[in-house]
C-alpha cells in the first residue's frame, strides 16, 4: 500500500513511517517541508493521487482555544476534502483519550478535529491514545520560574513507538469508526512523574508544587473503556533513553 503520513517529520510521524516500512508499506510523508501546507490546501490533492491511506498525526503548538480549533477544523477540512477528491480509502487519526472529558483549550480543538473526520466522505479509524512519556518534560519546560506548577491528575502514559506501531497496525487495516482506546501499561501521577524526571536529570532542578486546576484533575486523561495497553513504564522510557533538559 501507499501511505501518506501527515506531520510524517515529527516525534509521532518520523516513527509512523519508520513502522510503516519496517511492514514493507511504501510511506509518504507530508509537511510543509515537503512542500505540502495543511492550512492553505496546497499541493494537497497531488500529493494525496495514488494514495491508498493516509495517517494523520499532524499538530499544533498552542495553550489558545481559537487557534487550536481553527488549525485543526481548516487543516482537518482540507485534508478531508482532498483525500476525498484523490480516492484515498482509509483516514486514520491520532487523538487523546479524555479529550471530550477534560476541560483544556488545545483539546478543544482536537476535539473539532475528531467532529470533522466524523463528518467527512472518506472511510476513517480514529485512536485516542494517553499521554506519551514525554508528557512531564514538555510540562515541565513550558513552566517558567523557579517553582514548577504541575496538575494534580492521573496518567496513563505510553511510548510514542508504541503508538505509532498501532497506528501502522491499524492503517493496514479495513476503516473501523473508533478504535478502542490505546493507553500505557500504569497509572501514573502527573507530578510524581515530574519529580522524577528532574531527579533524573530530564529537567532544570527545582520543587514541583501540585495545583488542582478547574476541569484538569481526578482520573479525566485515563482510558474509560478496555483495549490494548502498551508494555514499557515511565520508569523504564526514563531508565532507557537520554532526555534534553527541559
Amino acid at each position: 500500500m501507499k501511505i501518506a503520513v501527515v506531520g510524517g517529520t515529527g516525534l509521532t510521524g518520523r516513527l509512523v513511517v519508520d513502522a510503516l516500512r519496517d511492514r514493507g508499506q511504501e510511506a509518504v510523508v507530508l509537511s510543509r517541508a515537503a512542500g505540502v501546507d495543511l492550512l492553505d490546501g496546497s499541493a494537497l490533492e497531488a500529493a494525496l493521487t495514488g494514495v491508498d491511506a493516509v495517517v494523520d498525526v499532524s499538530n499544533v503548538t498552542t495553550m489558545s482555544r481559537s487557534a487550536s480549533v481553527n488549525f485543526f477544523e481548516t487543516a482537518g477540512r482540507n485534508l478531508a476534502g482532498a483525500a476525498g477528491l484523490a480516492g484515498v480509502r482509509h483516514l486514520l487519526t491520532l487523538s487523546i483519550v479524555g479529550v471530550d472529558r477534560v476541560r483544556n483549550p488545545y483539546y478543544a480543538g482536537k476535539i473539532r478535529q475528531e467532529e470533522v473526520v466524523r463528518a467527512g466522505g472518506v472511510p476513517w479509524t480514529i485512536l485516542r491514545a494517553t499521554q506519551f512519556h514525554e508528557f512531564a518534560g514538555q510540562l515541565l519546560g513550558g513552566v517558567p520560574g523557579p517553582v514548577a506548577v504541575v496538575p494534580s491528575m492521573r496518567v496513563q502514559p505510553i511510548a510514542v513507538r508504541e503508538v505509532a506501531e498501532a497506528l501502522a497496525d491499524l492503517v493496514l487495516q479495513p476503516p473501523q469508526g473508533m478504535a478502542p482506546e490505546l493507553a500505557g501499561p500504569r497509572e501514573e501521577s502527573l507530578v510524581s512523574m515530574a519529580r522524577r524526571l528532574i531527579a533524573a536529570g530530564g529537567a532544570r532542578k527545582r520543587p514541583v508544587l501540585p495545583l488542582r486546576l478547574p476541569g484538569m484533575g481526578g482520573s479525566g486523561l485515563l482510558p474509560a473503556n478496555a483495549g490494548p495497553r502498551g508494555r514499557q513504564t515511565f520508569d523504564e522510557w526514563l531508565a532507557s533513553s537520554t532526555h534534553p533538559v527541559a
